[in-house]
């Protein structure tokens, strides 16, 4: 599902434990396979796992080696059907180890790359080159942790089925994970969940993440005009780190309520010039950039100029072929949720909830799968939420993991920083004055289980964060 880091002294019982061997990063994924073979379909699973070289890198690519095999991408991990025999499939999972630069060697030494078929329909195989299920798939939480994110808990599943009916534990993995530690076993020195990003792996449990916004609109409703000079918004980025923000997300098209929408050229003639200045100031430095945009033209120049990740205000509503695009760009992708676009999103029709958090939960998972099925693997999406659901952000979680126990995992980013809606409580006219407010709603966000926070002061709302994180979640801050 994700991939995990884990060390190998937590987790191979067998492995010399004297050793200070370190694996950064092992995933376990599964997708859908649709290959030539006189076989009936089989539904199958594969194990994944890196440990020198560029990793991430590394996973892509063999995911992509996958895909041109026959693999319909059905989820981040690779989960699949198949007409190859289980042997044939061995072959073809060698081939491409063998191609990515696997040579052999020590069995759990360095490898750049290392698939294994973990489950292949109900079968039980054992010969000499393929055990199936692996037969060390019941003492590796490394291997159960994504397996439990991917499948879910619904017994109808397939894989599911096929696992109950092999598994040398009562009550198939789900109990098994549980019998390990479960969730527990999460974000502990032996396994953690990361989120590739940049040139890092990233575990966004450690502490809160402050994304500082940098609007070069004139007409954002709190700071609009204010940064649309390059220099005037590199000052301000070099101010927003200073206060202790970890992202920069860049925007050039106002998504206020009724603002009028530039075209994909019109905002790349306001995003470039400062991008272009702001990447080579020495303050980015081990910082992330974002770009707030909905259309492909203008996430695909941001990235290619340095940019981390892409916040699409729309979920991929206003221009689906992003998606597809994220996907090939392979960087993370933040889902908002927003109904409509910003010319509608306010109408009376698209405010209207009969049970807020569960509808949200919904239509957020909707737009997640279609990510999810246009190539963009769970590792790399994170999920925005409207401040006016701030309070329901577990029961959101909640509701998402009735339907993907994987999705409900990844990082929430919340941004209620100078809304109106805070004015309106407040009665505050200038929504500037609304720092003191802002820290309030980020706070509760946070004990609510927000991840990443996205704000326009981040010298108001990191202190606060960093408070909370140290007081009721033992997160350390990096000084």
């Amino acid at each position: 599902m994700w991939c995990y880091t884990f060390d190998l002294r937590h987790s191979l019982s067998s492995y010399n434990k004297a050793s200070r061997h370190v694996i950064p990063c092992k995933a376990r994924s599964l997708t859908r396979f649709s290959c030539g073979g006189s076989s009936a379909d089989q539904e199958i699973v594969i194990a994944m796992g890196s440990n020198v070289g560029d990793r991430v890198s590394t996973f892509d690519r063999a995911l992509q080696m996958m895909k041109s095999s026959g693999p319909r991408f059905l989820n981040s991990a690779i989960r699949g059907m198949t007409r190859m025999g289980p042997h044939e499939l061995l072959k073809k999972l060698k081939e491409i180890e063998k191609d990515i630069g696997r040579t052999g060697g020590i069995r759990y030494g360095p490898r750049p790359i290392d698939l294994d078929i973990l489950l292949y329909g109900k079968s039980q195989i054992d010969s000499e080159t393929l055990i199936v299920p692996h037969e060390r798939i019941h003492e590796r939480p490394f291997v159960l942790a994504p397996l439990v994110d991917l499948l879910g808990t619904s017994c109808d599943d397939g894989i599911e089925t096929s696992w109950h009916s092999l598994s040398k534990c009562s009550g198939g993995f789900f109990e098994l994970w549980k019998k390990l530690g479960g969730e527990s076993v999460i974000g502990t020195e032996g396994i953690k969940r990361v989120l590739p990003v940049g040139n890092r792996l990233l575990d966004w449990s450690e502490r809160t993440l402050i994304m500082g916004i940098l609007n070069l609109t004139p007409d954002s409703f709190s700071d609009g005009g204010k940064f649309q000079q390059v220099e005037a918004a590199i000052s301000q980025a070099k101010l927003l780190i200073s206060q202790g923000a970890d992202i920069i997300d860049i925007g050039a098209q106002s998504t206020r309520p009724f603002a009028k929408r530039l075209s994909p050229r019109e905002e790349l003639e306001r995003l470039i010039p400062v991008l272009d200045e702001i990447t080579k100031i020495p303050e980015i430095e081990g910082k992330l950039l974002s770009v707030d945009t909905f259309y492909v033209e203008v996430a695909t120049e941001a990235v290619k100029r340095g940019v981390h990740m892409i916040n699409d205000v729309s979920g991929g509503q206003l221009d689906p072929r992003i998606l597809k695009v994220t996907a090939e760009l392979g960087v993370p992708y933040v889902i908002m949720h927003m109904r409509g676009d910003p010319s509608t999103m306010q109408s009376e029709k698209n405010l209207q909830y009969d049970d807020v958090c569960k509808e949200v939960a919904s239509e957020l998972y909707t737009q997640v799968r279609e990510a999810e099925l246009s190539g963009v693997p769970l590792w790399r999406i994170k999920c925005g939420h409207n401040n006016e659901i701030i309070k329901g952000l577990k029961s959101i979680r909640s509701e998402i993991g009735k339907m993907s126990i994987g999705a409900s995992h990844v990082p929430i980013l919340l941004g209620p920083s100078r809304k109106s809606f805070l004015r309106e409580i407040c009665n505050h006219s200038n929504l500037v004055d609304l720092g003191p407010v802002t820290i309030s709603a980020v706070t509760i966000g946070i004990m609510n289980g927000a991840n990443i926070v996205r704000v326009h002061n981040a010298g108001y709302c990191a202190p606060g964060a960093k408070f909370y994180d140290s007081l009721y979640k033992g997160r350390r801050w990096e000084n």
